[in-house]
Parts: structure tokens; C-alpha cells; sequence
């Protein structure tokens, strides 16, 4: 726990080199963000910061429900740590924080990079796994048997998020992308109370309509996102690397929600040639 001028912040801090803020999405924390920072970085090379976003596991709701607020922590954690700047990467749900970071403390966001990241209001309805994990936080027993489940069985528990059976072995068998992402999806089902104030407000707050002047974004930025991501479309994706000044985007072709971990190989060695070429 980091005491910031905001409050209390829970966070994993690991490695040596430029500073890297990591921003998980829904169901998260600081342990989904240590899994994000792995696969789109590798182990070594940066200095990276982990927080659980406001309402999520140790940090509470209160520091921050909407993304300008959330913004405003990620600050007051930097410094509290003693980091004049970082570069940000953000996925899913921590999307909308990642781009008000970089319209709110410019000086202090380095570069940023958007991975299957929200950058638009979504339409969507909210997805069936959520309903589910309200469920099985009122029945711990259940959590568990489905946690062990997926631990003994991890075909069957990535199915839904890897829809190509040829893919989803692929990614399994990858020694770097199939831990990760069996601890990630693992993680999901761990501590389920506590992930899901924070899950709660993501969801609230990308159903608010919003428009972000991304044109006052004047950081270098890089968009990837899957082609067939069902959770965030790839249109918002097409939409924010064009508006802003200098932002190029890595499409996926047939990427889902979780290309990082499909896609792991791509990826990794473009975020890093990225991110050490803005130092």
C-alpha cells in the first residue's frame, strides 16, 4: 500500500529502466496489471507500476470513481514513488484513465500505449461473464470449484475468450502466453468481492456517453487492438490512432479481447521497440 495526497493505493512495483504505469481493466488489480506489464513488455528493461484502479482489490472506490479522478491518483502515485514520468499502457477498462492521464498531466505521461483499450462510450450489453461473477461472489464454494476447474482443464475456461480452437491451443502451449494467461483468467475468480466495486464503475462509466478531445493528446501514442474484438470494436480503435496527432495503430487481424496474450509474439517486441524509442 503507497500513501499518496489522495489515499492509500495498493501496488506492485518490479524491475529496473524507464518507468511504466500498467493499467488493468474489469475484474482486475494489481496482479491482472503485473500480467498485463509481462506480456506486452517481457521481464526485463522497465520499471513498472502496478496499481489496483480505484475499487479494486486494497485500493478503495472512493479515491476515484470516474476516469478524471482515476487520472488524478495515477499522479498522486507517481508522486508519492518519486517519478517525475512515465509511459502508460493500458487495456480493456483502464483505457479511459490512460487518455485522461495524458490530457490532464501531459508533462508527466511519456508515451502511451492502448491495448484492446476503451477509448468510446460502449453499447454493448454488459457481458454474461459479469453476471456471473455477481453470482459466485455470493457463493465462494462455487468460485473455488471453478477455479480448480480451470486450472485442471484450461481448454475449456479460454474457450469463450479464444473462440479458434487452433489459436487457443497455440496460445496455451506458448510458454510465455499460455502462464500468463491462465494466471489472468485465474486471478478472475479470485477475491471476486473485491474486484467487483471497481468492475462496477468500469462498466457505469463506459456507458456514459463521452467525447475526449483526443487532438489535445500530443504524446506519441500507439492503438492496438483485434479485428474481431467483441468487447471494445475495433472501430474505436480505427477512430482514436486517427484523431490523434500522433498516434499509429497495430491491427489484429482476427484479434479478440485478449490479442496481447493471442498475438503475444507481435506485440511484445512492437510495444518495446515503441516505448524505447520515446525514452
Amino acid at each position: 500500500m503507497v500513501g499518496t495526497s489522495l489515499g492509500a493505493v495498493e501496488c506492485a512495483c518490479y524491475g529496473e529502466g524507464p518507468a511504466v504505469l500498467l493499467l488493468h481493466g474489469a475484474m482486475g488489480g494489481y496482479d491482472q496489471a503485473v500480467h498485463l506489464g509481462m506480456a506486452a513488455l517481457g521481464p526485463v528493461g522497465f520499471a513498472c507500476i502496478a496499481p489496483s484502479r480505484p475499487g479494486y482489490l486494497g485500493t478503495s472506490l472512493a479515491l476515484g470513481a470516474t476516469p478524471e479522478q482515476q487520472a488524478d491518483v495515477y499522479a498522486a502515485l507517481l508522486d508519492a514513488l518519486a517519478i517525475p514520468q512515465a509511459s502508460v499502457i493500458a487495456v480493456s477498462g483502464g483505457g479511459q484513465s490512460a487518455l485522461q492521464f495524458a490530457l490532464r498531466h501531459p508533462a508527466r505521461c511519456r508515451a502511451l500505449v492502448m491495448i484492446s483499450a476503451c477509448s468510446a462510450a460502449i453499447t454493448e450489453p454488459v457481458p454474461f461473464r459479469f453476471r456471473l461473477m455477481t453470482f459466485l461472489a455470493r457463493i465462494p464454494a462455487l468460485a473455488d470449484a471453478m477455479r480448480r476447474r480451470a486450472a485442471k482443464v484450461p481448454q475449456a475456461s479460454v474457450c469463450r475468450a479464444i473462440p479458434d480452437p487452433v489459436l487457443r491451443v497455440q496460445t496455451l502451449n506458448d510458454p510465455e502466453s499460455g502462464p500468463l494467461l491462465r494466471a489472468n483468467l485465474a486471478s478472475i475468480t479470485d477475491r471476486i468481492p473485491d474486484r467487483l466495486p471497481g468492475t462496477r464503475n468500469d462498466i457505469a462509466q463506459a456507458r456514459v456517453h463521452f467525447h475526449y478531445p483526443f487532438h489535445e493528446i500530443h504524446i506519441l501514442a500507439l492503438v492496438i487492438h483485434g479485428t474481431a474484438d467483441q468487447a471494445v470494436p475495433f472501430a474505436h480503435a480505427e477512430h482514436l490512432a486517427a484523431e490523434l496527432p500522433h498516434g499509429e495503430l497495430l491491427a489484429i487481424p482476427g484479434g479478440t479481447h485478449v490479442s496481447l496474450f493471442t498475438h503475444r509474439a507481435l506485440i511484445q517486441p512492437r510495444v518495446r521497440t515503441f516505448l524505447e524509442s520515446h525514452i
